[in-house]
């Protein structure tokens, strides 16, 4: 064989190299290929790619989908300020108040900062439908105060145990939400800020 008409593939088992032509190439592709989609993955990657990835098969699979309506880009985007708010904040301190608790929160990155001021523009009426609790958002220059309480006393203790995460995760409408949003109907462009 002519040495350009081989493929030099490297295989670091231990320490040999061998050589295979192009053709064995191609035909080790293939089989690497047809083992990879006999395997059944469960996970899609992140969080967020899985969840975009199951809007889109929804989809997809809905004869009557507007096409025209659609915007996973904002999806997306939602989904950016969901990560932000879970990881790029500093939980500050979360203390007991009468009836409930005060969580101060502090954003590590502008765009966490802009995820916040979204969210909570929407966040504590949907928590309020779901769960009777008022929580209310001041802002102080880079602080966030969350004081959430209920005037159900057996409550109280739950509002305290979930803390700014476990509020901010709590009730079944994100599915929902999300759905909506991809979906073409968004429920957040009525909050964005001016």
């Amino acid at each position: 064989m002519k040495l350009n008409s081989l493929l030099f593939t490297a295989l670091f088992t231990n320490g040999v190299v061998a050589f295979a032509s192009a053709e064995d190439s191609v035909m080790m592709h293939h089989d690497h290929s047809m083992g990879a989609s006999a395997t059944v993955l469960t996970e899609a990657g992140n969080d967020a790619f899985g969840t975009i990835q199951e809007v889109i098969a929804r989809l997809n699979s809905d004869p009557d989908t507007d096409w025209s309506k659609v915007n996973i880009e904002a999806l997306r985007q939602h989904l950016v300020d969901m990560n932000e708010m879970t990881l790029n904040v500093e939980v500050i301190s979360q203390s007991p108040v009468q009836h409930g608790l005060e969580a101060i929160i502090k954003p590590n990155t502008a765009r966490s900062a802009e995820a916040l001021d979204r969210i909570f523009k929407a966040h504590p009426a949907q928590l309020q439908r779901e769960s009777g609790w008022l929580m209310q958002v001041v802002k102080s220059g880079d602080r966030y105060t969350l004081t959430t309480t209920t005037e159900n006393p057996d409550e109280i203790s739950k509002i305290r145990g979930l803390g700014y995460i476990g509020l901010m995760a709590y009730g079944a409408h994100h599915q929902q939400h999300h759905w909506a949003m991809a979906s073409g109907d968004n429920p957040h462009a009525r909050h964005q800020l001016q």
